[in-house]
C-alpha cells in the first residue's frame, strides 16, 4: 500500500510564505503525475498545481506558487499568500505500483494552511 504523508502547513499572515512537501511511502515502481489539490470550508476540492511531463496551475495561484518534484518528492512553494488560500492541502499521486500498464491514484491525508488577514 502506497501512502502520501504531507507536511509544511501551518498559520501564516498574508503575504507570507509556506512551502509543503508530500513523500510517498511503501512498494511502488514508479509514480507518474503527482499534484497538489485545496478544499477550503464548504466548497469542492480543486487542483493547484501538477506537474508531470509538464506543470500546471489554477489561475488564481499563477505567479504565486510553484510546484516542483525530486524524484517522488513534490513540493509546493506559495508565496504571496492569502486569505483565501485558507484550506487543507491534499497531494495526489498516479502510482505505478507494478511495471505494466496499471496506475493507481493516492491521496495523503491532508495538511492545514491558514492564511490570516
Amino acid at each position: 500500500q502506497v501512502q502520501l504523508v504531507e507536511s509544511g502547513g501551518g498559520l501564516v499572515q498574508a503575504g507570507g510564505s509556506l512551502r509543503l512537501s508530500c513523500v510517498p511511502s511503501g512498494s511502488f515502481f514508479s509514480i507518474k503525475q503527482m499534484g497538489w489539490y485545496r478544499q477550503a470550508p464548504g466548497k469542492q476540492r480543486e487542483l493547484v498545481a501538477a506537474i508531470g511531463g509538464s506543470t500546471n496551475y489554477a489561475d488564481s495561484v499563477k505567479g504565486r506558487f510553484t510546484i516542483s518534484r525530486d524524484k517522488n518528492t513534490v513540493y509546493l512553494q506559495m508565496n504571496s499568500l492569502k486569505p483565501e488560500d485558507t484550506a487543507v492541502y491534499y497531494c495526489n499521486a498516479d502510482v505505478q505500483i507494478f511495471l505494466g500498464p496499471s496506475e493507481y491514484n493516492f491521496w495523503g491525508q491532508g495538511t492545514q494552511v491558514t492564511v490570516s488577514s
